[in-house]
């Protein structure tokens, strides 16, 4: 009997290993020519959540751009409340671009949950454009503080910087995909 035990516990650590082998496999493939490789592996080869083919690998980096993107989000906001009234226009614009941003790349997930061969290439489209458009934003959000010195000015960059180089791997890597 506990030898069985031992055998199933072994074989199902053994199937976990080559799991997370094969997921480490794709995650480094995949992102060798993303705009942003190191981010790109280290983003994806943390990530929390099934990752066996380049689908869901693209499916996880939106996933990934969201959290990062609603972190930022968070961040103006509470910035709101402490910045000086010059930046406060530059932080209030900014948050509604990130705003923008999570809605797009939430559209672009639901659209990649969905792909079907019959409509592949209209839904490809979609999700371009609106991840496109959100990295448009966080390029937006960042022209606000061309005038703005300071503090706020290089945690904001630092902040949505980030977020547009995670985007624009998940951008690398859905264009990437050629079936549902």
């Amino acid at each position: 009997m506990a030898a069985c035990i031992f055998f199933i516990i072994f074989a199902l650590t053994s199937y976990a290993t080559a799991l997370a082998s094969h997921s480490l496999d794709l995650v480094q493939s995949s992102c060798q020519n993303a705009t942003f490789p190191k981010v790109c592996v280290h983003t994806l080869s943390i990530y929390k959540g099934p990752v066996s083919t380049p689908r869901e690998l693209a499916q996880a980096a939106i996933k990934v751009s969201i959290s990062r993107a609603v972190n930022a989000s968070k961040y103006l906001s509470s910035l709101q409340k402490e910045a000086d009234q010059r930046e406060k226009g530059a932080v209030k614009d900014c948050a509604s671009q990130i705003a923008d941003s999570v809605d797009e790349l939430r559209d672009t997930l639901s659209e990649l949950k969905e792909l079907r061969r019959a409509t592949f290439r209209w839904q490809m489209s979609n999700a371009l454009t609106w991840v496109s458009a959100a990295l448009t934003n966080e390029d937006t959000c960042l022209d606000g503080f061309k005038e703005v010195e300071g503090r706020v000015r290089t945690d904001v960059k630092q902040k949505v910087t980030y977020v547009a180089k995670v985007t624009s791997n998940a951008l690398y890597l859905i264009n990437r995909l050629d079936h549902p």
